[in-house]
Formats: structure tokens, sequence, C-alpha cells
């Protein structure tokens, strides 16, 4: 269960968090839970969403909460349970993560930030930055970029409790891919399949870790499609979406064709599904995750070739530029509190970035693999016209099947996209256990 894993995953932040502390001569810690955001010239307030290195520590929801670590000290948790009848007041009862703090309740913001003492190396973190001045906090301590580097780090590398977290996160947001590919199966909209998912992993929109991209046809070339249309009976599917679990959330894709589907997208369909097992099993622990991407390069260059819908395959047809048309974006991401996670690209617990290679600017992560990161794996084939513009009238166009790719264009693209826990010897596949 995952509440087991729990008390050692904060005996992990309290070290961790003291280690960073002292690196930076600090002695104490507050971070705040947030503060809801209202749109400009409005009195509508967006998803509150909690502030990343509070939800890190603990799965407690709303705004205005406190958290203050201290070195030497158990942690404590301050919860703002305002009384307000115009939303409900849910009761906190006994969630299983309450006993780990020194938990203090208060009615309202204001006594939260009474209930402990600032001095010169107390630190904090979070978005009330008026509120921390007030309160007596140094310009120099209110979210200082060297600790929040080092905590930005210790994120990457996830505990047996946020494994445990990701690893329902998965296992819900399956159910609602298999709904959804039932309801396509069936001949549903967009729309039919956005509502039949949510309805399967039984949650509201609002809840889901990012909007979800439901895509018939030649929407699935679009990578971020947000829309959700009421055309029915698609040929092709392709679903981003994942699902909630105490703050951390999944990232699944999958894409799925049906009989109509033209025979030679449905191989590509296959290929990709077949490449994407092949890259989970190459990672483990020391190889550079730009290896991956360019495995992933190579995997779908030699799969076009072998499609017909180029004439070139392997590294040659990688260094030449041939599948960046068709994979244009990074092969996968940190994942965890927040779905494209931090650090990816961090080079130092102090800071520091390493960018990716400029023929792929997209990459989001370009550390090493490394025991205990949870990341996602999700190459994939488009045909995105405005992509496929250059190369069309590029001196390498003879490379290119194009009466093929536009016959495929219509049906979008594919993108297949497991979970993945790095382990000593290689990777824990969080999603295909499910899907």
């Amino acid at each position: 269960m995952v509440s087991t894993h729990y008390p050692a995953h904060v005996r992990e932040r309290q070290k961790t968090t003291e280690a960073a502390l002292a690196a930076e001569g600090f002695e104490a810690l507050v971070i705040s839970s947030g503060k809801p955001f209202t749109y400009y010239s409005d009195d509508q307030d967006a998803p509150f969403k909690s502030t990343p290195h509070f939800a890190h520590w603990v799965p407690l929801a709303g705004p205005d909460h406190l958290l203050v670590v201290a070195v030497a000290k158990k942690p404590k948790l301050v919860r703002v349970a305002p009384e307000d009848y115009w939303y409900e007041q849910a009761p906190l009862g006994d969630p299983f993560w309450r006993n780990e703090y020194d938990f203090v309740e208060v009615g309202e913001a204001a006594k939260a930030w009474k209930s402990f003492s600032v001095t010169p190396r107390t630190a904090y973190v979070g978005e009330h930055v008026e509120a921390a001045k007030a309160a007596g906090f140094a310009a120099a301590a209110i979210n200082p970029p060297k600790l929040l580097a080092r905590l930005d780090w210790e994120r990457a590398y996830k505990s047996a409790y946020e494994i445990a977290c990701l690893g329902q996160a998965t296992e819900r947001a399956a159910k609602g891919h298999h709904a959804a590919r039932k309801a396509f199966e069936n001949g549903a909209s967009e729309l039919e399949i956005h509502h039949l998912y949510l309805e399967a992993v039984g949650c509201v929109e609002r809840e889901l870790p990012y909007e979800s991209i439901v895509a018939l046809d030649e929407k699935g070339a679009t990578l971020h499609y947000q829309s959700k249309r009421p055309v029915k009976n698609g040929r092709t599917l392709l679903i981003d979406v994942g699902a909630p679990h105490l703050g951390y959330g999944s990232d699944i894709t999958r894409t799925w064709t049906t009989t109509k589907a033209d025979e030679t997208f449905r191989e590509l369909q296959c290929g990709v599904d077949a490449l994407q097992q092949r890259l989970c099993a190459l990672a483990k622990p020391g190889i550079p995750y730009l290896d991956l991407h360019v495995a992933a390069h190579r995997e779908i260059a030699d799969l076009l070739k072998t499609l017909g819908l180029t004439k070139l395959g392997g590294m040659e047809a990688v260094e030449r530029g041939v599948t960046r048309p068709f994979f244009p974006h990074g092969v996968g991401h940190f994942l965890g509190i927040q779905v494209h996670d931090v650090g990816g690209r961090q080079t130092e617990p102090v800071g520091g970035t390493k960018a990716p290679p400029t023929q792929y600017p997209y990459l989001r992560t370009t550390r090493k693999v490394e025991e205990r990161q949870v990341f996602t794996i999700e190459p994939g084939v488009y045909f995105v016209p405005m992509l496929l513009r250059e190369p069309r009238s590029g001196p390498d166009r003879e490379l290119f099947d194009w009466k093929t790719i536009d016959r495929l264009t219509p049906f979008g693209g594919v993108r297949i996209e497991d979970n993945v826990a790095v382990t000593k010897n290689g990777v824990q596949n969080l999603t295909r256990p499910h899907i």
C-alpha cells in the first residue's frame, strides 16, 4: 500500500532538506501550499494546484497551508481551514500522513503565519512573498535560487512512496484508456471519448494532471491538440491523458486504429509500439538520456524505410535529418508531482542547465539515467504538413515516397507513451501491466 511507504518518504525529505539548508546557510524552511490564481479582470479562479515543493512532502490539498521544516525537529504542518458557506468544507478525518507532523489547524491564513518563529536563517519558498516579508523573512531568504535548485534536484530521485503513487495513477488511467478504446471502436466522437474516459477514471476534468488530448484521424498530427469535436466514426485515435493520485500524475499515450485505416498506417502503429518497447529495454542506469532519444530516431528511420515511406534508414538517415519532420519532439521527460517534472536539464544540485543538441531542441531531459528516476518514453511518427513542407522541396526530396506520405497524412500520427521507473538493472514499466 502507498501509505506504508509514507513515513520513510518523510524521513527522506527531512534528510535531504536538512542537507540543502545546511549547504545554503539556513536552519529552517517554511513552504506554503500556494494561493488561488484569479483571472485578470475577472472574479473566477483557475483550478488550484499546490506548490510542488509543498506537495513533495504532503498530499494536503488547498491554499494557504504552511509547512515548517527545521533541523533535527519534527516537521510542523499548519492547515488553514476557514469557515465558509460558499464552498464545501470537507472534514480532514484521519489521513495516513497526519501523524508524521506536528499538526496544527487554524481558521484563517493570518494565524498560520503567526504559528512559527522567523530567524535570519529561516528561508521561505512559495507565492506569498508579501506575507513572508511582513512575517520578517529577509529578502535573500525568500525563494533563494540555490536552495530551490537543491530541492528540485532531489525531486528527480523518487522514493518508494512516490513510485507507488505514480503506479496507482497509472493503473487508474489505464481504466480510462480501456474505456476510451472501446468507445472509439464503437464510433464515439472525441467529446464522447473524453467524457467516457473521465467516468472510467472517476474524476472531473480539473483533477486531471493535464488537459486531455483526444484526437481522431488528422488531428493526431497536432501534438498538443485540445479541441473535442463531435465528429464520429474516426479511423484512428491518438489519446494522451493521465490520472491523479495523491498529487502525482501519470502520462500515457496510445494510438488505436480500425480496419478502415490504411493498412500501411496500421503497420506503422504496430511498428511504433514495438520500437517503443525496445527503447524501454535500453533504459538503464548510466546511459545518457540523449542516447535513448537518438536510438528512437534510429529506430524510426528503419521503420520508415521498411514501410516504404523513405529510402534511407539507420544513423545515415538520422544524420541527414530524414526523421526529424516525422518525430519533432523529445522522446520523454521526468514525471512526478508535475507532468513535466523539474530537473531534466539540471547539471548539478546548485543549478545550471545542459541544453539539448541544436538538432533536438525539444528534448526535455539531458541528464544521465539514474536509479529511482521516473520518466516517460514516448516516440512518435506524425504526418504534419507544415513540417513536411521543407523536405518536400529540399535537396533530399528524392529520399521520401511522397505518394505514400500523402496517402497516410489524413490518419494523423502515432504516439506510444509509457511511464517507467529506473531500477538497478533497467526499468520497471508502470504502464504495460495495465494496458
